[in-house]
């Protein structure tokens, strides 16, 4: 993507777009909020930052900026349908009685700019969410109304397709909906986001009214892939991937993307199945996203040139066509292979990640000869560690067809560095504490964390604290997920007046997953963690909102691929770490139940 002209405000604008055509919401977020920094009074861009963020499914993110931007009392309808929006997305966020009662406040959001504006768009959506409320024929009547302004629109063709299709979904209208829905995927033009979003929203329709659900299929996004694989034997050498075996596995890989319309892969770019998976990627005009686990130059030198002549051009031409490229660590390999594991499980969560987002399907494509081993990482370790999530994975063996499932691989313990998910935290407004106060600030505040710890027990691997700071390491990004939100549960129960304490007291919360060493501390006389790792998690908190955990890409990633979390991780953007650490994009924290 072109870098958008920062001389004006249209230019951030339709590079923003551009991006959530191509699903990109995050980078379309970062877009509309870097050309916000420059442009602050732009409601154009305003609009479109709160808008990815709701398609993002960031919603409490996305209603925050809608009153951070002061957007409430905007009447024009683009703008004051995000409520409606932000209104609808929490209605689907629940169930029952409360989904219905939500449901109806959007609805009456929606009908009210529908009745000022006569515009289709409002009140389609008003009907579809008065449905949602338990209203099918009041739906079905307001539908009527609204297929009828949109069939003599002259707007966005494919709007008006979507509009119709939905509109005959709420009047039980298989056959015109089928027509609808193939005009809009023809009008569409590549805009995954938007057909994403109408995808969920005639899904709804089609399931309340117990619709065909194969009236949606032609909506379906490409697919995700995460693609893994051994890395290939140079000529006249033995290995699990040999080089005669090489034309035989490109055009297996070819014929499965084309099978399942590939249009999104996440991996790295190892000599062999790696390389191979890409270059089919780009050959098809799919995205590609690079995940390496150190710098490239040390990559190459360990896993691309011993392919043998001609891997490392490959591998460069590969870097340099791939979509984003990703560094799971700045950190120098030194021999510690958990390094290869930590980037791949990264990649798998950002593609799992980017499939939510576009409502799309994902798979796992793993050039692997069905061999388990103890290594700490390879291309076992990837498959065993995607299918105990229960995800769809295709296996191509070097020398042969498809194969079997296969018993998941022992990770055996690297040497060196250990994966450690950690959080840092610090107490807002304690430096203004009187020497009065703090004797009851350790009582009712370090006493409520210390409590919050102890229900963790053995999982809490080390703890250290200096005044008001926090810092907490455990061992996967769950429980530390899990940890985080009761930390701020906990403070944000405090009655503050009860105990003597001022109000303005709020905890802020940084998380983060990476390789770290784990030995002991000579001063403390315990074992501690140190590394490049701690102190980027360090960094994140000074600039995290007051009463919010915002975690890192890896950690955001890392919840993706845990097996039912019970946590979600929403985007937030760019942000610029403290101490001149550089810009780290960042995702809110949130429990799903």
């Amino acid at each position: 993507m072109s870098e958008p002209n920062p001389e004006t405000a249209e230019a951030w604008l339709v590079a923003a777009k551009d991006a959530e055509r191509r699903g990109e919401l995050l980078e379309a977020y970062d877009i509309a909020d870097r050309g916000l920094a420059a442009y602050p009074d732009s409601l154009l861009l305003k609009h479109r930052a709160v808008l990815v963020l709701a398609r993002a499914n960031a919603t409490e993110q996305a209603a925050r900026r809608f009153r951070d931007y002061g957007l409430g009392g905007e009447t024009a309808e683009d703008i004051a349908a995000l409520e409606a929006r932000i209104a609808k997305d929490r209605a689907l966020a629940v169930v029952g009685d409360e989904r219905q009662r939500r449901a109806r406040h959007s609805a009456e959001i929606y009908r009210a700019i529908f009745d000022r504006t006569g515009s289709y768009y409002p009140g389609i959506n008003a009907a579809t969410m008065t449905l949602i409320a338990g209203d099918a024929r009041g739906a079905a009547a307001l539908a009527g109304e609204v297929a009828t302004i949109a069939k003599a629109g002259r707007d966005d063709p494919y709007y008006r397709a979507a509009t119709a299709a939905e509109a005959a979904l709420l009047q039980g209208d298989a056959v015109n909906a089928r027509a609808a829905v193939a005009e809009a995927v023809a009008a569409a033009s590549g805009d995954w986001a938007a057909i994403a979003t109408t995808r969920k929203q005639l899904g709804l329709i089609v399931a309340i009214k117990g619709l065909p659900a194969d009236i949606l299929a032609p909506l379906a996004a490409p697919s995700v892939v995460h693609y893994c694989g051994h890395m290939i034997a140079a000529p006249g050498k033995s290995g699990r991937f040999p080089a005669a075996a090489e034309r035989a596995v490109a055009d297996r890989i070819a014929r499965e993307f084309s099978e399942r319309h590939v249009g999104f892969g996440y991996g790295s770019l190892a000599s062999g199945g790696d390389i191979l998976a890409a270059e089919a990627l780009i050959a098809r005009g799919a995205e590609l996203h690079v995940v390496l686990p150190f710098a490239a130059e040390e990559f190459v030198a360990t896993s691309v040139a011993a392919g043998g002549p001609g891997w490392v051009e490959r591998f460069r031409v590969c870097l340099a066509r791939a979509r984003s490229v990703h560094y799971a660590t700045e950190d120098a390999y030194l021999g510690d292979d958990l390094l290869f594991r930590y980037a791949a499980e990264m990649a798998m969560g950002l593609a799992l990640l980017r499939a939510r987002y576009l409502d799309t399907a994902i798979a796992q494509l793993a050039v692997w000869d069905g061999r388990a081993n103890d290594a700490p990482a390879g291309t076992a370790v990837d498959v065993a560690a995607w299918r105990a999530r229960g995800l769809p994975s295709i296996a191509i063996a070097p020398d042969h067809g498809a194969l079997p499932p296969s018993a998941p691989a022992r990770a055996a313990p690297a040497a060196g560095r250990t994966i450690r998910a950690m959080l840092f935290g610090d107490v807002k407004g304690f430096s203004k504490l009187k020497d009065a106060e703090l004797p009851r600030f350790v009582e009712h505040v370090l006493g409520r964390f210390a409590r919050v710890l102890a229900r963790f027990g053995a999982d809490i691997r080390f703890r250290n604290t200096w005044g008001d700071g926090l810092f907490v390491v455990l061992p996967t990004p769950a429980i530390a997920a899990a940890c985080a939100l009761e930390l701020q549960t906990s403070l944000a129960d405090i009655d503050y007046a009860a105990v003597g304490l001022p109000n303005y007291l709020a905890l802020r919360l940084g998380g983060h997953v990476g390789p770290v060493y784990e030995t002991r501390d000579p001063i403390l006389g315990v074992e501690n963690y140190f590394g490049a790792h701690v102190s980027r998690t360090a960094r994140i908190e000074p600039v995290t909102p007051p009463g919010s955990v915002y975690v890192t890409e890896p950690f955001a990633a890392a919840i993706a691929l845990e097996r039912d979390s019970g946590f979600a991780c929403d985007y937030v953007g760019h942000m610029p770490a403290a101490k001149g650490y550089g810009n780290f994009r960042m995702y809110l924290l949130r429990a799903t139940r």
